[in-house]
């Protein structure tokens, strides 16, 4: 069975198919947000450049859509009647290479979560939200040097910021 469309209408509707700022990133993001936690987007210095970075965490979250990284016994991840071949490399190549950036993460000591597109209910977000806080980044885990000059500072400020306890004048 042939397209529906020709060879340049199909190619100009895939390439506006996006890989950033999708529907399921938004909604996640806007969630994440609203309940006051912050996040990098994107981070190309980490294997598969991660949806969602939430260093103060250790995690990261990737927004799959399901029929691109076949979600596993969801409806929407379906292969196409066309074009077999092609689609069948394409889609098991997505998620060999879920698995390896997954792995690579896990080998860096960063937590892996995965919100599907067709699971972004409120009960998915809230569970994604309390996995990622419940469970903040392990302790024996070695800080960076921006996060250990940014605790320095603060403390030193702290310390020189003490109000005078006689006065309760703030002294520098």
């Amino acid at each position: 069975m042939g397209d529906i469309v020709d060879r340049e209408t199909r190619s100009r509707m895939m390439s506006r198919i996006r890989d950033r700022d999708t529907k399921p990133e938004l909604i996640i993001r806007r969630y994440l947000h609203r309940h006051g936690l912050r996040y990098r987007l994107h981070v190309r210095d980490l294997p598969g450049a991660p949806d969602i970075v939430l260093p103060r965490h250790g995690a990261v979250v990737f927004a799959h859509g399901c029929f691109w990284h076949q979600h596993p016994g969801c409806r929407f991840a379906y292969q196409p009647k066309s074009n077999v071949e092609f689609w069948r490399k394409k889609l098991s190549g997505n998620v060999e290479r879920d698995a390896r950036t997954e792995a690579a993460l896990r080998g860096m000591g960063w937590r892996v979560f995965t919100a599907w597109e067709c699971r972004l209910g409120n009960v998915e977000l809230d569970e994604l939200r309390q996995a990622v806080v419940g469970l903040s980044a392990p302790e024996d885990r070695i800080p960076d040097a921006r996060s250990l000059r940014r605790q320095n500072r603060a403390h030193a400020l702290s310390r020189k910021r003490a109000p005078d306890r006689a006065s309760g004048r703030v002294t520098v």
